[in-house]
């Protein structure tokens, strides 16, 4: 395989920036191409063949954001459910991010082409952890009947309600407190010493 062309990454790396600033800035409406063109220096015609709808570049720029600050596993359950939802946290306070994630959520009820870009984040934001509880699983450290959505949910699901439903700000002890809670729940049980109660 070729390495990545160098100058296609930048060129890359500069409209998705700069889609993201116009998205915290001016919302939506303001996120078109030639916005996009007009701050990143690249051409409209560069846009559109690799971003055909705004819907496209927010897409890329949410998932580009993730991909970038997504920890490496080291095979311990609780410190990698850790860095991962750690890096969830982070992006729920990013204003760029937070912004980006709420024109999906909002826009996708009434738009068939940000349905389908929530499908897809949802798919590969959650996939990290997908894998960290599967492999948990075949480690024997979760049991063989976990069911991984539902458990993706209990992650997930408190972090999401709390920042982008409740318009909440949480820290990283709230994000512990959840992986414990979800720990204590599944885990299979630890035999304890005698005379400990």
């Amino acid at each position: 395989m070729r390495p990545p062309d160098p100058r296609a990454e930048r060129t890359r790396s500069s409209a998705l920036a700069s889609a993201r600033e116009l998205l915290v800035e001016q919302g939506l409406a303001g996120l078109t191409h030639g916005a996009v063109a007009a701050r990143s220096g690249v051409s409209r015609a560069t846009l559109y063949r690799h971003w055909p709808e705004p819907a496209d570049l927010v897409c890329d720029a949410v998932a580009w954001h993730i991909e970038a600050v997504r920890p490496e596993p080291t095979g311990d359950l609780r410190a990698d459910l850790l860095a991962e939802l750690s890096a969830t946290h982070a992006m729920l306070h990013e204003p760029v991010m937070e912004q980006a994630m709420r024109v999906i959520i909002e826009r996708a009820g009434v738009d068939p082409r940000f349905a389908e870009v929530k499908v897809s984040l949802h798919r590969s934001g959650t996939g990290a952890v997908r894998a960290i509880l599967a492999d948990a699983i075949a480690r024997a450290e979760l049991p063989a009947e976990l069911d991984i959505d539902l458990a993706v949910d209990q992650l997930h699901g408190p972090l999401f309600f709390r920042r982008l439903v409740a318009h909440r700000t949480f820290d990283l002890d709230y994000v512990r407190r959840v992986i414990d809670q979800f720990l204590s729940s599944h885990r299979p049980e630890i035999q304890r010493p005698q005379g400990h109660s």
